[in-house]
């Protein structure tokens, strides 16, 4: 079967990713369900991850493997293995993360059956770098309610974004603007997806979220956190370097002036504005946007202060080299 009859299109987007990325595959290969492609997008890693997938792509025409000439930014890595894509449906894999042998399969029957289902994602519980279960992820969402401003609400509520390794119809995805080069990118997108159509959750643990030093939350939350990681409550309670994060959703990002806080709320409207919702629904969006978000506003100011120490860093940079330039 040649891979554009595939009903399903899985891209594993990866920066080096030697570590755990044998097991990751492994792990897709082992699935019951079968019918799918596996598209690795390697960012331009710089250790032994080349040489692991080709290795695999050589032994399964069902994977194929492309290799970025620069490391082009998470964001755009993300996109670029949706849109090699050819699948129904598609879902994308991280490097780390493990599945139940039936995720798949019982993704896919709830899709198949449920028109109305945009997503489908399963119960999460967290391992370890040696894949030892941790704890279970406990934040639960009502984003199957039938109101599309229901689920923009639920979803405006701060959470690791764990949905967006579940699998989605390619239809939704390319109704969306995919996945944005800013900080909170991966919630943005769910926003965007859940003014589509329902999410189902699995009452099942099926998805295995991998807590590592070397993943994007552990370098954008404070370290004293991230050494008693068992408390969600209170990891949940501390905002991470949403700049740190711009930057690693698209490193064209890096030593701009982009006000990443103004960034997302703007987005945040957007995904409103630009929703097929009627003017009513619209309109309960942004009036539930404010209980949500109470308590972030000084994010906004905090910005402003970032632009003026990037801008002060600038102009003494500035000088500095006009010093050396004219001998003075």
């Amino acid at each position: 079967m040649s891979n554009s009859l595939r009903r399903l299109s899985i891209g594993l987007p990866v920066y080096n990713g030697e570590k755990f990325i044998r097991e990751s595959i492994d792990c897709i290969l082992n699935q019951t369900f079968q019918d799918f492609e596996l598209i690795i997008s390697d960012n331009a890693s710089t250790d032994n991850t080349e040489e692991i997938c080709r290795e695999y792509a050589a032994k399964d025409n069902r994977i194929r493997y492309y290799r970025n000439a620069t490391n082009i930014g998470c964001a755009r890595n993300f996109n670029r293995a949706f849109e090699l894509s050819t699948g129904e449906y598609f879902k994308w894999v991280a490097y780390d993360d493990l599945h139940a042998p039936d995720f798949i399969q019982k993704c896919i029957e709830i899709l198949d059956q449920d028109p109305t289902v945009v997503l489908c994602h399963s119960h999460t519980y967290y391992i370890d770098e040696q894949g030892k279960f941790i704890q279970t992820y406990d934040i639960k969402f009502k984003t199957d309610s039938s109101k599309p401003q229901e689920r923009f609400q639920e979803l405006l509520t701060k959470h690791y974004c764990y949905q967006i390794y579940g699998v989605i119809r390619a239809d939704a995805i390319r109704k969306s603007p995919y996945i944005i080069g800013c900080g909170a990118a991966d919630a943005i997108f769910l926003l965007r997806i859940a003014l589509l159509g329902r999410f189902y959750e699995i009452p099942e643990y099926l998805f295995f979220a991998r807590s590592h030093p070397q993943q994007s939350m552990s370098m954008f939350l404070p370290n004293y956190l991230l050494a008693n990681s068992n408390n969600q409550k209170e990891l949940l309670s501390v905002l991470p370097d949403f700049y740190g994060y711009a930057v690693w959703f698209d490193t064209a990002n890096a030593g701009k002036i982009i006000f990443p806080h103004w960034r997302i709320l703007g987005e945040v409207l957007l995904s409103i504005w630009k929703s097929p919702l009627n003017w009513q629904e619209k309109l309960s969006c942004l009036l539930g946007m404010p209980k949500r978000l109470q308590g972030t506003e000084y994010l906004l100011f905090k910005d402003l202060q970032l632009a003026a120490q990037i801008l002060w860093k600038n102009r003494q940079n500035f000088y500095q080299r006009f010093s050396v330039l004219s001998g003075g």
